[in-house]
């Protein structure tokens, strides 16, 4: 690898200039992986469910690709959903990697591509267009290496030296920038117990993409930084908001079942009558019961309009003006 965005001491001397924003970055994901802590396992899981679909939406679009969250969710249940097979393959495989699935540093692997090729006989995908065989190792190889020499630069703000070294690796075909930003955010979370990647959300849309001088790169994606775990820490306490809400436009209702069906909604970014049945440890005719009173209340809405494998979400659209403090 040539060229000065390949030199670690540029980043560090950006870095340098940048400590206060550095500062600033790590406390508002220190508060974000403190929220997520202190969260019963199953509500911080599904937390993370969520942050992940935001993120992974934020990239196909910053990639040109639109889906949605509710669409990918869809997929992923295997409920159907119209869109580009290639496009939901490629927001599966992010989905899974930033949810800890894959060694980053084993990228043959993290990115598929041992899989692939145990299917020579499937068509041949835009991602296929990419260095080959040795060719690939030795890229990835020179990758790692150069990765190795950003040791002196924090986790958190190795993002934008990551993402350049990416690129003049070509790890990925030309145009495709979802599998950078993936290894990216899972590369910046090493050391962190709650996260397993850091959020960017919707501001990495001109993180990712990168362009101009190594300080610009680094001040926009400190910038980057806070806003996405500031916003995702407001996701997780508006979930937590309507959850409270929930319980209270439910309490009329006799015995415990409101509570738990409304316990696996906040857990869950969609869930099914089949999951709820399951997940609140009611019957499947009380959970059909306990989702449709929810609907009618504006508690949560149906996403997919089907008359079978319906799917249900939280609706989160006045969940603003429940005094929530971020």
């Amino acid at each position: 690898m040539t060229g000065h965005l390949a030199d670690p001491r540029v980043w560090l001397a950006a870095q340098t200039q940048q400590a206060a924003a550095l500062v600033g970055a790590a406390r508002d994901m220190g508060r974000l992986e403190a929220t997520l802590t202190a969260m019963p396992a199953a509500e911080a899981e599904g937390a993370r469910q969520r942050l992940a679909l935001l993120e992974v939406e934020a990239m196909l679009r910053a990639q040109g690709v639109m889906l949605g969250p509710d669409e990918i969710s869809r997929d992923l249940m295997e409920a159907r959903a119209n869109s580009d097979p290639e496009a939901l393959r490629l927001a599966r495989w992010a989905i899974r990697r930033l949810e800890g699935q894959g060694s980053p540093m084993d990228l043959p692997a993290f990115l598929g591509l041992h899989r692939r090729a145990s299917h020579d006989n499937e068509p041949a995908t835009g991602l296929d267009l990419r260095p080959q065989g040795a060719e690939f190792d030795a890229a990835a190889a020179g990758f790692l290496d150069a990765i190795e020499n950003l040791a002196g630069l924090y986790p958190l703000a190795r993002g934008p030296a990551i993402l350049a070294l990416w690129r003049m690796a070509e790890l990925s075909p030309p145009g495709q920038m979802v599998e950078a930003a993936v290894w990216s955010a899972r590369h910046m979370a090493v050391g962190a117990e709650a996260l397993r990647f850091l959020p960017l959300g919707r501001q990495g849309r001109r993180i990712w993409t990168g362009f101009g001088p190594p300080e610009d790169r680094l001040t926009a994606h400190l910038a980057a930084l806070r806003t996405g775990a500031q916003e995702a820490r407001a996701l997780i306490m508006h979930i937590q908001a309507w959850a409270r809400h929930a319980r209270a436009a439910t309490a009329t209702i006799k015995g415990d079942n409101a509570a738990r069906v409304i316990a696996v909604l906040a857990a869950r970014p969609l869930v099914s009558a089949m999951d709820t049945e399951a997940l609140a440890k009611v019957s499947r005719p009380t959970a059909e019961r306990m989702l449709k009173r929810l609907t009618d209340l504006g508690l949560i809405r149906e996403v997919t309009g089907h008359r079978r494998f319906r799917l249900w979400a939280i609706a989160t659209g006045n969940i603003a003006d429940l005094g929530v403090g971020v």
